[in-house]
């Protein structure tokens, strides 16, 4: 195992430490328990934005804390849920009196502790509620889900309803877009390599020479098939067709879409796979009227990609324009 690292036990800790350091006017760190808040947070009036899950993904969820995003997020251990005493207290830490949403990504041990969090916020009689992101169109079960999995689809969540919380919007109608939001995310990736957990040492799966996996989750769970590797074109196509069918378009619907990196594929091959995508839509008369390339919810190393796309109304696209400053994400500032 080749990682830029010291101990693998500190690893997530030290890389907080580092993100603290590197972004002292957008976050602060909690070591004990352990949370990314927004700098000047809380905001007295404002819904308070938190999100979290294992590490290993970044930047999400950490490095879209800030200005038009999220008020917190829980970093786990790499890829293992946050516990409930870490998202008690950033809920508590962004609670500026108008409420706090929680976006979960839909994983057994994330849904279950922070209903647990949200239960220890409300019984000291706060308001929260939760957004469950299930997106995954690969399978309907998997090793850690009842259900689909949360995966792309979370980052425009965050941003949407970041930019709406900024808004001024109320906890219950920030919550009704946040699930209008997921209703209408479908996503899927393409794993071309396995990736190392660095407490594990060795990949979390195997992968012939000549072999990916379509449908992979984001820790390396198993996807819809093996099968043999294939041109950009070809793998574009079963990405987004299994995406179309899945969440129906009709000509002139139009999408945000994310060509997202899993964290070992460089931009170059990535902008084909966009370049796939918008012949695509084209021919099927969608228009991409936002779009993302880049990593933006990894998993370590692994070589893929994932295609995520969202049917997008005015109030979706307008809220995705509105400014955002994160260390990982930012314009419009």
């Amino acid at each position: 195992m080749k990682k830029l690292i010291n101990d693998p036990e500190a690893a997530v800790r030290e890389s907080l430490a580092g993100m603290a350091l590197a972004h002292p006017d957008l976050i602060r760190v909690s070591f004990d328990p352990v949370y990314v808040a927004r700098a000047d947070a809380p905001a007295a009036g404002k819904v308070g934005l938190v999100s979290g899950g294992g590490s290993g993904h970044e930047p999400m969820h950490a490095g879209y804390v800030g200005r038009g995003m999220l008020d917190a997020a829980c970093p786990g251990q790499v890829f293992t849920s946050p516990t409930p005493d870490q998202i008690e207290a950033a809920t508590r830490a962004v609670d500026g009196g108008a409420g706090v949403l929680h976006i979960v990504k839909n994983y057994t041990g994330d849904i279950m502790n922070f209903e647990m969090a949200a239960e220890l916020r409300q019984a000291s009689g706060a308001r929260v509620e939760a957004v469950v992101i299930d997106d995954d169109a690969a399978v309907e079960n998997s090793l850690y889900t009842a259900g689909r999995r949360g995966v792309g689809t979370t980052v425009l969540a965050e941003k949407i309803c970041g930019a709406a919380a900024e808004r001024g919007y109320h906890l219950d109608a920030l919550a009704a877009l946040g699930r209008k939001v997921n209703a209408n995310g479908r996503s899927l990736g393409v794993a071309l390599s396995s990736c190392t957990v660095p407490a594990a040492g060795k990949p979390t799966f195997e992968l012939g020479p000549g072999e990916i996996e379509m449908g992979v989750g984001i820790h390396g769970e198993p996807g819809r098939e093996r099968m043999p590797m294939a041109d950009a074109r070809a793998i574009a196509g079963q990405l987004a067709g299994t995406i179309l069918a899945d969440l129906p378009f009709a000509r002139g619907d139009r999408a945000i879409a994310m060509v997202n990196g899993m964290g070992g594929t460089p931009l170059l091959e990535l902008y084909i796979v966009y370049n796939e995508l918008e012949r695509i839509a084209r021919d099927r008369g969608i228009i991409l009227a936002r779009r993302l390339v880049g990593n933006y919810i990894t998993s370590l190393e692994m070589a893929g990609c994932s295609i995520t796309m969202v049917k997008a109304d005015d109030e979706m696209l307008s809220l995705w324009d509105d400014p955002v400053l994160t260390p990982g994400l930012r314009w419009g500032v």
